[in-house]
């Protein structure tokens, strides 16, 4: 799928750890998903990102995989990750998309166009962005911070181009704002099977109960590059009377 003629290892820098500071979680880049699945804060204020985490991949996996890896991870596509298969924009721009004419079955509902229908394939991100999580960045020359609503960018004509991190950027951490406590959430993913498989459809939702009202935020996936916040995701509702939900479909 790529080829490149150097890589740069940088698991020895320090950039690992799961830190609090107010209401708001630090999450290092290098953390892996295991580490911050089991951290006492995450299941107590984000039990929604734990489960997320939980559902990804197995013990083994998320021992290894790391959470700026997790965002920045490409596609499950299988037109992309087939090199045999010539058409694919975010492989080779300009040569097409075999998934628009072909099986398609895992791609994306929403947020894609004639060019591109790949998905980003991180459960976790569903929650982050359902949190209003912001990622920090760093160059050689300037550090920057992103919400996560405007990290991944649409296909438009270059598909190959998936987020706004620039060249000789790192994601340094993830700063995640805390749940109320009181508050309710969960993420719900629905597989082909429960053993660790990709998401055909999910979506993350929080409600803080409150004396008069429910506020409530959320995000769905299978929509494209990026993932999507309900447009009614800060909704307000007498008690007794349903707030509306967040969903795919």
């Amino acid at each position: 799928m790529i080829e490149s003629s150097r890589l740069v290892d940088i698991t020895r820098l320090p950039l690992r750890g799961v830190t609090r500071s107010g209401d708001t979680l630090h999450v290092a880049a290098l953390t892996t998903m295991e580490e911050l699945a089991a951290d006492p804060i995450v299941k107590e204020r984000l039990p929604l990102v734990s489960e997320a985490l939980l559902a990804s991949a197995s013990t083994q996996l998320r021992n290894m995989a790391t959470i700026g890896g997790n965002l920045m991870q490409r596609t499950r596509c299988r037109y992309f990750r087939d090199r045999s298969v010539a058409a694919c924009n975010k492989r080779a721009p300009g040569s097409g998309c075999a998934a628009v004419a072909n099986v398609a079955r895992m791609h994306a509902i929403l947020g894609a166009n004639e060019h591109c229908i790949a998905l980003h394939a991180s459960d976790l991100c569903v929650t982050l962005v359902a949190l209003d999580a912001i990622v920090h960045l760093k160059g050689a020359t300037r550090k920057r911070s992103i919400p996560l609503t405007e990290f991944y960018v649409m296909p438009g004509d270059r598909p190959d181009i998936e987020s706004v991190l620039e060249h000789g950027e790192l994601i340094t951490q993830v700063e995640v704002p805390l749940l109320s406590l009181g508050a309710r959430s969960g993420y719900l993913k629905v597989r082909d099977r429960a053993s660790y498989e990709f998401a055909l459809t999910s979506a993350a939702a929080a409600l803080v109960l409150e004396s008069r009202a429910r506020a409530q935020r959320g995000d769905r996936h299978r929509n494209g590059h990026l993932h999507r916040r309900d447009a009614s995701r800060r909704a307000a509702a007498r008690p007794g009377r349903q707030s509306g939900g967040c969903g795919d479909r």
